[in-house]
């Protein structure tokens, strides 16, 4: 980022340090200790989808608090909030390629809209199109 107060910044930067500086508050504040990192999935590395999770579970009161750990406060929904389009982009890369395995698999679309939980072959389809064009218009992405 740059130093220069008449130099606008560049907004892509910007999102990647404040996606960073999410992860790295919701980490320190509520994964710390190895009794709060045992209520996601992966126990050493929190992500984007985890972080999010386990915001929303602790501010919902489904989740508990550690003893000595900070509640949840506004700057923390932010952060989730912050790392919503990550965590998207990440399903939706998991979901296009679970499409495309599928697919090359011999499933037809009418076997993928059932999986899906949608009435038609056409509505599937129609899915998988939107991911692609989706993925295909993130910066660096690429149509599957």
């Amino acid at each position: 980022m740059s130093s220069d107060p008449f130099t606008p910044p560049d907004p892509g930067q910007v999102r990647a340090h404040r996606v960073y500086a999410s992860l790295q508050r919701i980490a320190e504040r509520h994964a710390a200790t190895e009794a709060q990192r045992s209520r996601q999935v992966h126990p050493d590395v929190l992500g984007p989808h985890e972080a999010i999770r386990l915001v929303t579970l602790l501010a919902g009161g489904t989740a508990r608090y550690e003893e000595a750990e900070a509640k949840v406060d506004n700057a923390d929904i932010t952060a989730a909030l912050t790392l919503l389009p990550l965590a998207r982009a990440e399903m939706d890369e998991l979901e296009s390629g679970l499409l495309l395995m599928a697919r090359g698999r011999g499933l037809t679309w009418q076997e993928i809209a059932f999986g899906l939980g949608l009435g038609t072959a056409q509505a599937a389809r129609q899915r998988y199109e939107r991911l692609a064009g989706r993925l295909a218009a993130e910066p660096g992405g690429d149509a599957p």
